[in-house]
């Protein structure tokens, strides 16, 4: 039989792999890693993914999950428990604040949010049960820029774990881990499967004690990542680079256009020298700035809605990072649970849209914008 050296990984479609009598089976406990026995364990899939992200991110290994929101959960569930109590970015994606507020609080984890004047003195809100801090590389969707060094010194002074959601930036951009993060969460659905058929998720951690804690949750919780998902993901992974060049280049041309335009009251974007944190973007992030932006025409519901009956070619779809520019509305979508008070404090405006820039020709995309704003 001639030897098969495929240049793409195969997908491994099974849940269960056999074994040849119980000595295989006793070898599988005493030799972990050396061979696999059941998908939600592992899979050839999901590994490759996992090692390929780690190597990007550059800590001591991963674990892929079924989603986002189930990585952001195994993080978070790795370090605290009943009792626990977590600190956490004022400006955060809805979906975050939802699981600690709504969920996790139900199993006896507590949240407190920080302000964003207090988001490097946060010494008072700081509890003896004090377990994590979590915050995102660029908040969604208004674009704040985080410093992760300044975070670290102030977690590792109140011995709390600083967890970074890196979906925004992606390592292309920043590499938390580098920067003193202790655990980097992504929604692999997003830039680093870039093409909008995934959902899954990723944990990256810099221990090995955390890393560990995260299978076990993964696994107890069922929160595994099917092995073909896993490979659509490795596979859109592989032009992750090539990808990410061409969402900063398209959004640092459409950023300028928009800020310039009579319509648009203001955008957030971190490559524009107008942003609060352009300098603190620049070096944190090798001078990209991310494919994801935001910004605010009148505040009038009606008024979004012609601009979007305006657009050609730019679907509204609330979500993220794929190949193709889309249009999201933050208050009807991803932070549609927060309160109107919550809302209205982090800027989630009636007139603000969230744009994620693809990787088409920038004149076509700034065409339909055009076409778009002239309804408003």
């Amino acid at each position: 039989m001639p030897i098969i050296s495929p240049k793409s990984t195969p997908i491994f479609q099974t849940s269960v792999f056999t074994f040849d009598d119980l000595n295989e089976l006793e070898l599988y406990f005493e030799q972990p890693g050396q061979r696999y026995m059941y998908s939600r364990y592992a899979n050839p899939n999901s590994d490759e993914l996992a090692n390929e992200v780690n190597k990007l991110e550059k800590g001591v290994g991963a674990i892929v999950t079924s989603s986002g929101m189930s990585a952001i959960l195994a993080a978070i569930l790795a370090i605290c428990k009943a009792g626990d109590h977590v600190l956490c970015a004022e400006e955060i994606y809805g979906g975050s604040s939802a699981l600690l507020t709504q969920e996790l609080s139900r199993i006896g984890i507590e949240v407190t949010y920080v302000p964003s004047e207090n988001t490097y003195s946060f010494d008072a809100l700081v509890q003896p049960n004090t377990r994590l801090f979590l915050a995102e590389t660029m908040s969604n969707p208004l674009l704040v820029v985080f410093d992760i060094r300044r975070l670290a010194t102030e977690t590792q002074k109140h011995n709390i774990k600083l967890v970074i959601d890196n979906t925004f930036a992606t390592p292309i951009v920043t590499k938390p881990l580098g920067l003193g993060a202790d655990i980097v969460i992504h929604s692999v659905t997003k830039y680093l499967s870039g093409h909008s058929d995934v959902t899954a998720g990723v944990v990256i951690c810099k221990e090995e004690q955390d890393l560990q804690r995260v299978q076990k949750v993964m696994l107890t919780y069922g929160l595994n990542l099917s092995p073909f998902e896993s490979w659509l993901a490795a596979r859109g992974l592989k032009t992750l680079r090539l990808r990410m060049k061409q969402h900063c280049s398209n959004a640092q041309t459409i950023a300028e256009f928009l800020q310039g335009h009579p319509k648009v009251e203001q955008v957030w974007y971190p490559g524009l020298r107008k942003h609060p944190q352009h300098q603190l973007a620049k070096e944190q992030g090798s001078g990209l700035y991310g494919g994801m932006l935001s910004f605010r025409i009148k505040d009038d519901k009606e008024a979004v809605n012609r601009f979007m009956h305006g657009l050609e070619h730019i679907p509204f779809a609330p979500s993220l990072a794929g190949v193709s520019t889309s249009i999201s509305y933050p208050l009807g979508t991803s932070h549609r649970s927060l309160s109107a008070a919550q809302q209205q404090k982090i800027g989630i405006t009636a007139g603000v849209i969230r744009l994620s820039v693809g990787i088409e020709e920038d004149e076509e995309l700034l065409a339909d914008l055009v076409r778009g704003l002239a309804n408003v």
